[in-house]
Order: structure tokens, then sequence, then C-alpha cells
């Protein structure tokens, strides 16, 4: 497990194949479903080839992806933070979420403001942006409240619905 940042709660790590029992279930938690989309995985499998495809590549392909948030005293993963790659956007944005028995207990709020100085200052990114739907107001709150301000809209090629685009 390579540990890319530590909080006061948390440990923010590389995900790994064997992690596929947790990735099943975060990608198929009700917020998930309703506000990321849903991606099909609902088997084991399904899961290991979710994390290889999409966590792992990003790591080779890019230098950092979406991490997996451990609480720190258990090392039990709780949700991910980290930076994704879009086509459509010039500049990585900063993505999310979190299981429901986690809400609400400012887990990812700190998660997302050590991943966002992370990015700025070890990984050099600038801006870093963020993107969310009108309806989903924590993921707006919590992008303005680690310091992005909303831009505009954007829509991305093949969506039926426009993002709202924020920004450092």
């Amino acid at each position: 497990m390579k540990i890319i940042i530590e909080t006061t709660r948390l440990t923010i790590c590389e995900a790994s194949i064997e992690d596929f029992p947790f990735f099943k279930k975060l990608l198929n938690s009700p917020n998930w479903i309703e506000f990321i989309g849903d991606r099909g995985v609902k088997t084991d499998k399904q899961a290991v080839h979710y994390i290889k495809s999409s966590l792992i590549n990003s790591y080779e392909e890019n230098g950092y992806g979406l991490y997996k948030m451990c609480l720190k005293e258990s090392s039990v993963p709780i949700g991910i933070c980290g930076f994704v790659k879009r086509d459509y956007l010039d500049n990585p944005d900063i993505g999310f979420a979190i299981l429901p028995e986690y809400e609400g207990k400012s887990y990812t709020t700190e998660a997302c403001k050590a991943t966002l100085a992370y990015g700025k200052s070890e990984l050099k990114l600038h801006p870093i942006l963020g993107i969310t739907t009108k309806k989903n107001s924590k993921s707006r709150y919590l992008l303005n409240k680690i310091g992005l301000q909303e831009k505009g809209k954007i829509k991305p090629p093949g969506d039926k619905e426009e993002l709202l685009l924020f920004s450092t």
C-alpha cells in the first residue's frame, strides 16, 4: 500500500486489486449511482477490472489518480479522493466519494483539503478543477469549502446534463 497523504484521521493511498470488495460497495452506493453514475460494477471481477483500468492505469499514465481514503486507526477504507484527467477538461479535476455510513463526519473535507494541497505542492497542478451536477448540493458546498470557485458550466461530450465547473 503506497501512502500518498496522511491527515489527522486518514491515510490516503493508492488502490490495489485487493480493494475490490470496497470498490464494489462504493460504486454501488446510492450517492455514487445518483451523482456519479452507474459504472456497471456488480461482480468481483468487474470491480478488479475497474481498479486496473480506471485507478491503476491513471497512476501509471498521469502520475496521479483517485486514491483510497482509509481511517488511520483501523485502515478501513471509507471513500476515495484524488484527481481525474478527463479528455474534455484542460486540467485535472478533484474527485471524491464516501460510503454513506461515513458521511457527515468531515472526512471528505479533510481528505480534499490535504489532496488539494498535495496536488498543488507535489504534483504542481494548476489550476485544479472541480465538476458536479447542479443538484449535488453537498459536492458544490465542499468544492467551495476547499477553495474552488464556480466558473461556469460545461457539457461533456455525449452527456445530456450540463455540469458546473469550479476552479482554484
